[in-house]
């Protein structure tokens, strides 16, 4: 098992839920903040003792205040240890659960497991910490479908944008005007149904209701 971790996270409230999980788990260390930049001094301090955390526990979100952060978010964080290609295991706990952005943790930024906060978050903290610490990956039950392999080939934010205009009930034509108004580009009307047969292949849908129906059930939108 771990020796040494470190949550982060704004939240005493949830620290002290967290550090009840690790305490069951024997984790001899456990040291705690509340911003991520003080996460990310001590992660590399810890480096230079010689005496590196072994697991980091990031929330995503962090309520700004009157101190000016360098990583203003779980991800920014996140984001500069695999750049500097730290060898820490990270855990994710969050409320986040825009799929997307749980895939590009994962695919693009080597995230080790996503736990859902919520009713049953600290017991499925407990199994993820457990997965990790054996060499494998977790991801909370309820976000599965973010590594579904139809959202793994070339989802971006102006399709995530399109697929919302067409729930919405938005026609091509009014998508267009739409998105001309707000300078989304590409804006014509021959581009959006180009992407939208592209995504209706990609999604082997039948038609645009049913596009919008696989969207919602993989947690697109």
């Amino acid at each position: 098992m771990f020796d040494k971790v470190l949550v982060s996270d704004d939240l005493d409230v949830i620290n002290e839920g967290v550090f009840s999980v690790l305490k069951e788990l024997n984790i001899k260390y456990v040291d705690k903040t509340q911003y991520c930049d003080d996460s990310y001094l001590k992660i590399k301090k810890a480096i230079f003792d010689n005496d590196p955390f072994q697991l980091l526990i990031t929330d995503l979100s962090f309520k700004a205040d009157y101190r000016e952060q360098k990583f203003p978010n779980g991800e920014s964080l996140i984001k500069v240890l695999r750049k500097e290609l730290i060898p820490i295991k990270i855990i994710v706990f969050s409320v986040e659960h825009k799929l997307q952005r749980i895939q590009s943790l994962f695919y693009k930024n080597d995230i080790n497991a996503y736990v859902c906060k919520g009713r049953s978050g600290l017991k499925e903290l407990a199994i993820a910490i457990n997965k990790v610490n054996s060499g494998k990956h977790y991801l909370s039950k309820s976000i599965e479908k973010a590594l579904d392999s139809r959202l793994i080939l070339n989802i971006d934010d102006f399709d995530i944008e399109l697929l919302q205009q067409l729930s919405k009930g938005f026609s091509q034509e009014q998508i267009s005007r739409n998105f001309k108004n707000n300078n989304t580009n590409p804006s014509s009307l021959s581009s959006i149904e180009k992407h939208i047969n592209r995504l209706k292949v990609q999604f082997q849908a039948n038609n645009t209701v049913h596009l919008i129906s696989i969207a919602k059930d993989v947690g697109l939108i």
